[in-house]
């Protein structure tokens, strides 16, 4: 893991310094697993947008009603198992319109 992701900083830092002027000089060292990158000043400061526009695909906001961050693909969240969002909300009306099942016709189940 630590290879794949100083080598893919290393391109990284490669592709933004060819567009530098010739002679740019490296302003910041990071260090991945004991291996040096060194990025230009332009370089660390695309680093740091890509780093701050990232969003999560995993990231569904927060619960509504504990504020956890950890909810599924079905808005459940993981901590207080309470469907969140506009999906929780209609589940809940819907459970308070429910009166159970239908009584049973001509006596059998």
């Amino acid at each position: 893991m630590t290879d794949d992701l100083a080598a893919a900083l290393r391109q990284f830092a490669a592709r933004i310094a060819a567009l530098d002027p010739p002679g740019s000089a490296a302003v910041v060292e990071v260090t991945v697993g004991g291996t040096p990158v060194e990025l230009t000043g332009s370089a660390a400061r695309a680093l740091c947008e890509a780093l701050l526009s990232y969003h999560d695909p995993r990231d569904r906001g927060a619960c509504d009603h504990c504020g956890s961050r950890r909810l599924d693909d079905n808005f459940l969240c993981a901590d207080c198992r309470q469907p969140s969002g506009v999906f929780g909300q209609l589940i809940r009306e819907r459970a308070a319109r429910y009166d159970g099942p239908p009584p049973a016709v001509g006596g059998q189940p």
